[in-house]
């Protein structure tokens, strides 16, 4: 796999040859379990074949219970300044209806060793969780800020398809929350962060000034970015494509000098609902002279006749230029944008 995904920057290395990488993400699935001389000959790899930035962003998402001291020790010797840590709780009780593989032991223990290595940590936490009280959801986060963290990304959790909690809940034997439970624990979140002087700079990322994640930063500003391997999706500003999910495809292939991936064009009305969609989401917004000028009279007039009524009910703010989701309407981001979306109508 470490080869194929050697050869496949070699062979897309023109895509990308008039732009500059600004961050390189070590992510999907679980690349903490990397050696060391494998992460280093993959950033080597990147550094031969593209033009990068003089002081990049390379984060590498770690399980917990990956990060032992020896390896942290070496990590912090490689060109790896960020890390993502997968936390979600550190309650043993969520942890193991999420299936996870560590404990909240190792959680905490990892943060613990983390810190010892590197300042830009981020840590994943997730609420909504079945039987997660108010209570524990504060504890949890009370936690996380005692060790310090500059970023915290958070999420309600999602129930996937085919399981173990999708069947517990379909058997009656977990109880999901309820969307006003989830929305508590949404609040409770942004309360205390923002209070303790986090900036949500997105609606479920929260950092330090300085410590915003750049490589996030960069999918919701529209920039854009190629991913490697399995699964990978890749976004030029034209086209989006996505290399296929089946491991033994990918490298037979690789092997044989083939791209395995499928690419879809963006119409101009995808293009401003993924704009839309990801702007929102954002403290800065979307941009009223960018659509103006990217998109024409009609998108604009299409879009500020579709955010009256928000504006009207104090869920969406006009500052300066930018139109940006208020407090109140942060948790409702996602039908706020819906209802911005261009869907079915000639505007081109």
């Amino acid at each position: 796999m470490i080869s194929a995904l050697k050869k496949e920057m070699v062979l897309r290395k023109e895509e990308f040859k008039h732009e500059v990488v600004e961050t390189i993400y070590f992510g999907g699935g679980t690349p903490s379990v990397l050696r060391i001389s494998e992460i280093n000959d993959l950033i080597h790899t990147v550094y031969s074949n593209y033009q990068v930035a003089e002081k990049p962003e390379i984060t590498l998402e770690a399980n917990p219970d990956d990060l032992t001291r020896e390896k942290l020790k070496e990590l912090s010797k490689s060109a790896i300044n960020r890390l993502s840590i997968g936390v979600q709780s550190f309650f043993d009780e969520d942890l193991r209806l999420m299936n996870r593989a560590h404990n909240a032991n190792e959680a905490e223990k990892g943060i613990k060793e983390a810190i010892r290595y590197f300042d830009n940590i981020s840590i994943d936490l997730i609420y909504g969780i079945p039987k997660m009280t108010k209570e524990r959801w504060q504890k949890n986060i009370a936690k996380a800020l005692s060790y310090n963290i500059p970023h915290i990304s958070s999420y309600a959790l999602t129930v996937e398809p085919r399981t173990a909690l999708a069947d517990f809940i379909k058997k009656g034997k977990v109880q999901p929350l309820d969307e006003k439970e989830v929305l508590s624990h949404f609040r409770i979140l942004y309360e205390v962060l923002t209070q303790e002087g986090y900036d949500c700079y997105e609606v479920s990322n929260f950092g330090k000034p300085g410590y915003y994640s750049k490589n996030n930063s960069a999918y919701w500003l529209g920039k854009k970015y190629m991913g490697f391997g399995p699964s990978a999706h890749s976004y030029d500003g034209t086209t989006r494509s996505w290399n296929i999910s089946n491991n033994p495809k990918y490298l037979q292939a690789i092997a044989k000098d083939e791209l395995p991936r499928e690419t879809e064009f963006l119409t101009k009305a995808d293009k401003y609902n993924e704009y839309v969609m990801t702007g929102l989401r954002t403290s800065w917004g979307i941009s009223l002279e960018r659509i103006q000028n990217e998109f024409g009279e009609k998108y604009s007039g299409h879009l500020n006749q579709q955010a009256q009524k928000y504006l009207e009910n104090q869920l969406l703010i006009q500052f300066e230029d930018n139109l940006v989701v208020t407090k109140k309407g942060k948790f409702l981001v996602d039908g706020i944008a819906s209802d911005l979306f261009v869907v079915n109508l000639d505007l081109n």
